[in-house]
């Protein structure tokens, strides 16, 4: 009896948490909601700051890093990408980081040489080790720069040529920002129904989270890339630290903590790729998962030290904690059987209603922010509406993949850096994916929760039975594709194909 009561406490605990997430998803909708006219209307203004200007000493200095690792497929062209902006060329310097151990020097050094012979200020700057990766390329660049601002790209982003005149716009007569951050769009968006999932995903986040959190004075992160920094405001904030895998978001909260400012973008759009390959995009994902909740750990003793607001507080744990929804999931998936085998509930028809009506509005609260995030963007709503499945589909299936992240991260376990592979314009990725037995895991969940749906088919009480559903599919759909791409990479390009969606 005691096993019993703790197995239940645990899922209604985790049901409870859940519910919070999703709710969470309704109150940041509704926080950009009240914001997004004015603020739209506010920042589109500030962007032509620059225009009519001609004066090139009117323009701050600005250092553009472009941090990159084994990026043969795509290093030419982001480095082509910046020394294209639109920026005075007396005022812009341009720094490859490149750590790279492959062919992707012998790319930077061709295309770094041709631009300098043009006239551009670019420099390549190589370490004798990859200690912090990143982050710690990123601080090793500072000590090569004199630069007031800080531009930053990852390799697979390929900047608008507008981007430093828009963005540096906002700085203008704000001495206390420290970050603007622009939006991610997609090149490859309708290359699959991964890449379609993954991009609305990445809406939903730029359009409606970073806009809500940053028009309400709470506490945004900076993305990685396809930003600039204040060079005060980073080394004010201890600088770029790489106890963490996510440098990026534990910089910008450090940040805000010491009173800098931040400024989200909408307009500000830069496109990048998304990772084809579902083992690429569950290892960029895994990272992302760890290094959030590494962060978590390290950022929310900071938080309550200092005198904020309870609702800032709270915002600022749900953001840094989110990854936390898939080993709840997960934990979900796996005792639902023995809560359908062991509990014989019968609700009165309020409870029953109750019931549901919570589990709706903790399932449907992302599907809805996604779909607003889209109307906004300028997507056929209607159109993309049937992507809703496919991104339930491989959220669910992320459960193992990101359980185990955040599991490492509580754990304080280390991992060893994936990069991951971009296919960029060459026509074939040449990069090794990364072999992984998480898909077997995944597969062996998908058939539990396939065997409790049997299972619970016996049981009159049918609550649960479109999760236990979803739970197997989005298992055993991540699993197969991860399989597939993995022992077949050549089918990446041509399986999941849609019909024509907006």
């Amino acid at each position: 009896m005691i096993a019993l009561s703790i197995v239940i406490t645990l899922y209604v605990m985790c049901s409870i948490i859940l519910l919070a997430y999703g709710i969470q998803c309704y109150v940041l909708t509704f926080l950009f909601l009240r914001k997004r006219k004015a603020k739209i209307t506010s920042q589109r203004q500030t962007m032509k700051y620059y225009d009519e200007i001609t004066d090139e000493s009117k323009f701050p200095k600005v250092v553009t890093q472009l941090p990159m690792y084994n990026e043969k497929s795509v290093a030419s062209r982001v480095i082509e990408a910046v020394a294209a902006m639109d920026y005075p060329r007396s005022r812009h310097e341009i720094q490859v980081l490149d750590d790279s151990n492959d062919e992707t020097i012998n790319y930077v050094n061709e295309t770094v040489a041709r631009l300098r012979a043009s006239g551009i200020n670019i420099n390549v700057i190589r370490r004798s080790d990859r200690t912090g990766f990143k982050a710690g390329a990123l601080q090793n660049g500072l000590n090569y720069t004199d630069a007031e601002f800080v531009a930053i790209f990852d390799a697979d982003f390929v900047p608008n040529p507008d981007f430093l005149k828009k963005g540096m716009a906002f700085f203008v007569d704000r001495p206390k920002l420290g970050l603007v951050q622009g939006r991610w769009t997609h090149l490859n968006r309708k290359s699959s129904l991964i890449t379609r999932g993954q991009a609305m995903g990445i809406d939903g986040h730029f359009m409606i989270e970073q806009a809500a959190r940053s028009w309400n004075g709470l506490f945004m992160n900076f993305n990685g890339t396809a930003g600039i920094f204040r060079r005060k405001a980073i080394e004010t904030s201890g600088g770029w630290q790489h106890d963490t895998l996510t440098e990026d978001m534990d910089l910008s909260y450090r940040m805000q903590l010491a009173e800098w400012e931040t400024e989200y973008v909408p307009d500000l759009e830069v496109p990048a790729e998304i990772p084809e390959d579902i083992n690429a995009f569950k290892n960029q994902q895994f990272r992302w998962a760890k290094g959030s909740i590494q962060t978590a750990m390290k950022i929310i003793p900071m938080l309550l030290k200092k005198k904020l607001s309870t609702f800032k507080v709270i915002q600022a744990v749900l953001h840094l904690t989110h990854y936390s929804v898939h080993p709840l999931m997960l934990i979900l998936a796996l005792l639902t059987m023995p809560v359908l085998y062991f509990v014989k509930v019968s609700l009165s028809p309020l409870w029953f209603a109750m019931v549901v009506f919570c589990m709706i509005l903790a399932t449907s609260g992302p599907s809805t922010m996604y779909m607003i995030s889209q109307f906004f963007i300028g997507n056929k709503v209607r159109k993309q509406i049937f992507l809703i499945p496919a991104m339930m589909l491989i959220g669910t299936g992320l459960a193992v993949n990101n359980g185990k992240a955040v599991l490492e991260a509580l754990l304080k376990m280390s991992s060893p850096f994936h990069r991951t592979p971009k296919k960029g314009a060459r026509s074939k990725n040449t990069y090794k994916p990364i072999k992984d037995l998480t898909c077997i895991v995944e597969l062996l969940v998908g058939i539990y929760c396939l065997t409790s749906f049997q299972m619970f088919l016996g049981f009159t009480n049918f609550l649960v039975s479109p999760f236990l559903v979803l739970y197997a599919s989005g298992f055993l759909f991540v699993g197969i594709i991860s399989i597939i791409h993995f022992r077949r990479p050549e089918l990446i390009d041509v399986k999941l194909k849609l019909p024509t969606l907006g």
